[in-house]
């Protein structure tokens, strides 16, 4: 637990908000995934919806046969396989295919038969805070204490996780950075982060590449957004965070591996 786990995203998408489209084909999502791991991600994410702001729900058979060929052909490489879903039809399907992590957006809030789905598989669950939905979260998110507002619901799916006999060692936690929150909600989210391991359980901070980047530096445009992601995983990895889930892998973990050997 005292050393980095870095979650690779392999977005087997046409319209991701930073990689849409670069890995729809199997084949390239395939390579693109191994080389992740090569770099040193552990675990790998594979997901077949986009959920950026605005995004636009896609059918249950596409995102199957968008992920299950890519978990098919990463099986070999002995990483971790994430399945990135909030549907329990494609939960089951990935497992099917090798996936033995769930990391759900809505904290298997979205579909009713996601709870069990998951309790059967054994497989590891990361409970991640969304206020509302991907088309909508981005309209006027409200919060009056958003830090407390997004602990306690994290708390109540971990609760609701244990009472549906998901053991705690298989539970992870994800604040949702840029899922329904303001720059400011992002901003105090990532300077309390530390305070999130108080659940019990591992937190994964997802902050790569995304928006409130370029809000802080409005030069971070294109995709520029490298700098900003390592500034937000290392302030996070000082506050005790220890699993990242990111679009540059290589860079992270060489960001993580001098941040230790100044530490040490």
């Amino acid at each position: 637990m005292n050393q980095p786990v870095i979650m690779g995203i392999v977005n087997v998408t046409p319209d991701s908000f930073s990689d849409g489209g670069l890995y729809l084909d199997a084949q390239r999502a395939i390579e693109h995934g191994k080389r992740l791991y090569r770099e040193g991600a552990a675990i790998l994410d594979i997901g077949g919806e986009s959920t950026r702001p605005g995004a636009k729900p896609v059918s249950i058979d596409e995102e199957i046969s968008r992920v299950v060929p890519v978990l098919e052909g990463l099986r070999e490489t002995g990483a971790i396989l994430s399945i990135d879903t909030r549907h329990a039809e494609v939960m089951k399907a990935a497992i099917g295919a090798g996936a033995t992590f769930i990391n759900d957006i809505t904290a298997l809030t979205h579909d009713p038969n996601s709870m069990e789905i998951a309790r059967k598989s054994g497989a590891f669950v990361c409970l991640m805070h969304m206020q509302g939905t991907p088309e909508t979260m981005q309209t006027d998110p409200q919060y009056d204490d958003v830090f407390a507002e997004v602990y306690a619901y994290l708390k109540a799916r971990i609760d609701a996780c244990l009472s549906a006999g998901i053991s705690r060692d298989r539970l992870y936690i994800d604040p949702g950075i840029g899922f329904g929150k303001t720059l400011d909600h992002n901003l105090v989210l990532l300077k309390k982060i530390g305070e999130f391991q108080a659940l019990g359980v591992p937190v994964l901070l997802g902050a790569s590449r995304k928006r409130f980047i370029e809000h802080i530096d409005p030069a971070a445009v294109n995709g520029a957004r490298l700098a900003g992601s390592l500034a937000a995983c290392l302030s996070a990895h000082n506050s005790g965070i220890r699993h990242f889930r990111v679009h540059d892998v290589a860079e992270t973990v060489q960001a993580l591996k001098v941040y230790k050997g100044i530490r040490d």
